[in-house]
């Protein structure tokens, strides 16, 4: 039996020593990268809302409000909206598929989930949704949302070009974990931007190069821009490998016009870049003049095939009017790369062996929702339409409420799910700020939590132009609330700026 290796037991050389100190500064680089990672949404405001929350719970009089109006995140069940029907009830009888046995469950269930479940579960291997499946997703489920990105897009769509994910989140963090190597890598991301950009590109080492959306436009993007930050950081030695769109934006709402999506697909294929297309809120656009058509879509119609431009689009079940976040459910579409690189995805998504079934379900009925003529489609429009009708009247309340506040501007509400007003604080309440050590935006949204249970998400987490101010905040409080937050806010806001007017 061979003796126990041990330290002492070890002859040290050249090459283990090299081998030792490369690993521990692997390993100083990998904390210094997640000290700074930082995600806004749910940070320092956020932790303290909640900490006021189990303050109220213990004792209802603790603070001058009865409950804390989460305003800072795209959580929308978690704030009063209703699942859609007839997801759940596909879902509930997927996950207890002896249901479909049962005779009562005729009149319990409508008859297209019934058979829209019994289909799903002929496509899992052993009819079970506890079971892995593969690590690209269940492939009946893939050529199901493959079919309705087909029938969005009115051009074709591969199977295999789809890898199902946990929500839309983990698939952004494979792809730039693979499009950066050093720090000398950079990806192109508004500013502001939506903080798991910035943050995974910090945790994978990367430099995030940013361009900056035109407020005075409506949050426009100007390729000129584009053209501006690409040269500027190619002259630093930054290879800039990809450029992130997020449309419909967050948090700044806005939807981009179909010639400016053009503009930025001519952009990335003249350049050779990855175009990595948010497009989570493709179903919420609250402006008739606005309509979405993916990326994907527009460079096809310009005569952008398969071998002219690197193309990922992310959807997400977390928003639309379905907001299903807690069921982590989401895909990418990756076009244009070849066999070796599709091995590397497929390894990425391998390891963690597959995403969790029921957001993979939901993912291919966010993509195949009932059709006119099956028996859930009329309580299953009206439930969308009713969804979406009701965020656009928030959106235009809050934006309405937002542009009577003394120093508040804030652009149209076009899509998505938030507004980000800008503030012009005054310089007293700037200094106080510098004195708490902390941004103005974020002194200002802490004193409209503690004095109102409001939660605004300070504009500093996404980033902005320097020396301007904004907050970001949801239109996912239930319809009859909003009343109570523009109260709040308009109150708070008055003495705030009385407070500290010059």
């Amino acid at each position: 039996m061979a003796p126990p290796v041990t330290v002492n037991s070890i002859n040290p050389s050249t090459e283990l020593i090299a081998f030792l100190c490369a690993h521990i500064n692997l390993r100083i680089l990998s904390f210094r990268q997640v000290i700074e990672c930082e995600y806004a949404v749910r940070g320092e405001i956020v932790i303290l809302a909640q900490k006021l929350q189990e303050e109220i719970k213990a004792n209802p009089a603790a603070h001058p409000f009865e409950e804390i109006l989460y305003c800072n995140i795209g959580n929308p069940q978690s704030l009063g909206q209703q699942p859609i029907t007839f997801f759940r009830e596909v879902l509930a009888l997927c996950d207890h598929p002896s249901l479909l046995d049962k005779s009562e469950t005729q009149s319990l269930f409508s008859t297209d989930s019934i058979q829209r479940a019994s289909k799903i579960l002929d496509q899992i291997p052993g009819r079970a949704t506890g079971a892995y499946s593969h690590s690209q997703g269940v492939k009946g489920l893939r050529d199901t949302i493959a079919a309705g990105i087909e029938a969005r897009d009115s051009f074709p769509a591969d199977p295999n070009d789809i890898f199902l994910t946990d929500g839309a989140s983990p698939a952004v963090h494979m792809m730039i974990q693979l499009l950066i190597r050093s720090e000398n890598d950079g990806i192109l991301c508004p500013i502001p931007q939506y903080p798991l950009y910035s943050a995974s590109i910090a945790l994978h080492g990367g430099t995030l190069v940013p361009y900056y959306l035109d407020e005075a436009t409506g949050w426009g993007l100007e390729v000129s821009d584009l053209k501006k930050q690409l040269e500027t950081a190619k002259s630093k030695g930054i290879d800039v490998r990809a450029l992130v769109v997020i449309n419909p934006g967050n948090p700044t709402g806005q939807v981009l016009a179909e010639e400016n999506r053009k503009e930025i697909a001519k952009f990335c294929k003249e350049e050779g870049l990855v175009l990595l297309a948010d497009e989570v809120y493709q179903e919420n656009v609250y402006v008739p003049e606005k309509k979405f058509h993916s990326f994907k879509k527009v460079s096809r119609s310009m005569g952008y095939g398969e071998k002219d431009i690197h193309l990922v689009s992310f959807q997400s079940v977390s928003k639309g009017y379905y907001g299903e976040c807690g069921k982590r459910g989401g895909y990418m579409e990756i076009t244009r790369f070849g066999a070796d690189v599709r091995e590397h995805i497929y390894k990425l998504a391998s390891v963690n062996l597959c995403s969790n079934i029921s957001g993979q379900i939901l993912a291919s009925l966010v993509m195949s929702p009932p059709k006119v003529g099956d028996e859930s489609y009329e309580s299953y429009s009206a439930k969308r339409d009713g969804i979406l009708s009701s965020l656009a009247r928030r959106a235009k309340t809050l934006e309405d409420a937002f542009n009577k506040l003394e120093g508040v501007t804030c652009n149209k509400a076009e899509g998505a799910m938030y507004l980000f007003p800008r503030i012009n604080l005054p310089e007293k309440a700037i200094k106080a700020a510098g004195e708490a050590r902390t941004a103005a935006d974020a002194f200002y949204c802490r004193r409209l939590l503690t004095e109102t249970g409001i939660v605004f998400v300070p504009g500093s987490g996404f980033g902005q132009v320097p020396g301007t101010w904004h907050f970001r905040c949801t239109i996912l409080p239930q319809e009859y609330k909003i009343p109570a937050v523009v109260t709040r806010l308009t109150d708070f806001h008055k003495r705030f700026m009385d407070e500290f007017r010059d």
